[in-house]
């Protein structure tokens, strides 16, 4: 493409150093948006962002930040106002699982699982929400939520609660914050091929195959691209909403 539209934009997607997210960072910086890449290790930030940089030709920076610590979360927010002048894309992205049966489930399973799945996107928006509200041509925040939440999978009391909660989270926001020109969504993925899910056992990953209509995993630029979609003025009249890229898996809900 000769055009870049998201040039002289600036996108932060957490959990960007590898998979899905990083997807995501690469498909925004192809269309010219400088890149934070914000993780937990910073050595993983670095190499990252250096590698996108060299590729794409933007701005990038590498910040290492727990994303369930107000005091990380609000210093990134203050380097990214000092290193860009404010913010266009947020991508609240980083997630974790801890799958257990209800039963065995332990209460440090449950914690940890919606502190970093739902506290995590709760303190990052509100770090970046005036920068975002800032956006000359309106902030976009897009929240990587998960069919679990819709399905509510078993052995995922856990997790399919904090994605589920992130579908509430995003209404709100988009509610909010319509009149600021602010737009959220949210994506649902169903099975995707990445190094977490590779690492499967064969016949797991048989039964994940057989249970999306289109007979395959999705790969990861099946969602970046549809986040890349969301940040653009092509959807500059959708908020609120929760799309599913997931191959047909929840087709009716």
């Amino acid at each position: 493409m000769s055009e870049k539209p998201f040039q002289g934009k600036t996108a932060l997607v957490t959990g960007s150093a590898r998979g899905i997210g990083r997807a995501i960072a690469e498909d925004l910086a192809a269309w010219g948006a400088n890149q934070v890449i914000l993780d937990v290790k910073q050595e993983d930030c670095d190499r990252t962002a250096k590698e996108i940089a060299e590729t794409y030709g933007v701005k990038t920076i590498g910040i290492a930040c727990n994303v369930i610590n107000s005091a990380d979360v609000d210093a990134a927010a203050e380097r990214v106002k000092n290193e860009f002048g404010g913010l266009d894309f947020l991508v609240n992205n980083a997630g974790i699982l801890r799958d257990n049966l209800l039963l065995r489930m332990k209460e440090e399973e449950w914690d940890v699982v919606m502190d970093v799945n739902l506290k995590g996107p709760f303190l990052v928006t509100k770090a970046f929400l005036s920068m975002l509200m800032k956006a000359k041509s309106g902030g976009r925040v897009v929240n990587i939520s998960s069919i679990s939440g819709l399905l509510g999978q078993a052995g995922q009391a856990n997790y399919a609660s904090s994605k589920s909660g992130l579908i509430g989270f995003t209404k709100v926001v988009a509610r909010e914050y319509a009149k600021k020109g602010l737009l959220c969504n949210a994506i649902c993925p169903g099975y995707v091929r990445t190094d977490l899910t590779d690492a499967l056992p064969d016949a797991v990953k048989e039964e994940l195959r057989k249970s999306v209509p289109l007979g395959r995993p999705g790969e990861v630029k099946d969602i970046s691209r549809v986040v890349r979609f969301l940040c653009s003025d092509d959807a500059g009249f959708i908020t609120g909403n929760v799309i599913r890229v997931d191959g047909g898996t929840v087709i009716g809900m």
